[in-house]
């Protein structure tokens, strides 16, 4: 896994969480913005998740958990596509906002395995 590519997923679904939150906070439902946010963090996740599975020999600890750290983050953005458009109040913007932030989370700690570090 790539800390420069890991970085910049963590950076787009940070700034995905806060343009989602800024949208709860205005009251407005889900539109295409945060849409098109979350297919480009999860096209970014399954790439990171091909890349992973590819060299999954060189995990350094618990390779248990890393796999499972990763097909969690696979799963993380369309559960938030399905949720947040079942929901048409602030709530739905504001669960992508938790989503990003989650995504944001695991990819770091998938790193802190890949590395070794954790």
């Amino acid at each position: 896994m790539s800390g420069a590519y890991s970085g910049w997923l963590i950076g787009a679904a940070l700034l995905l969480a806060l343009i989602s939150l800024i949208t709860a906070i205005r009251n407005r439902p889900m539109g295409l913005v945060l849409l098109a946010g979350l297919a480009l963090i999860e096209v970014a996740l399954l790439v990171q998740a091909g890349l992973a599975v590819a060299r999954l020999s060189e995990v350094k600890q618990e390779t248990a958990t890393f796999i499972g750290y990763l097909a969690g983050t696979v799963v993380i953005p369309p559960a938030a596509v399905w949720w947040g458009k079942a929901e048409r109040t602030r709530w739905g913007p504001g669960v992508i906002a938790v989503a990003g932030f989650t995504v944001a989370v695991m990819t770091g700690r998938l790193l802190q395995l890949w590395n070794g570090t954790a």
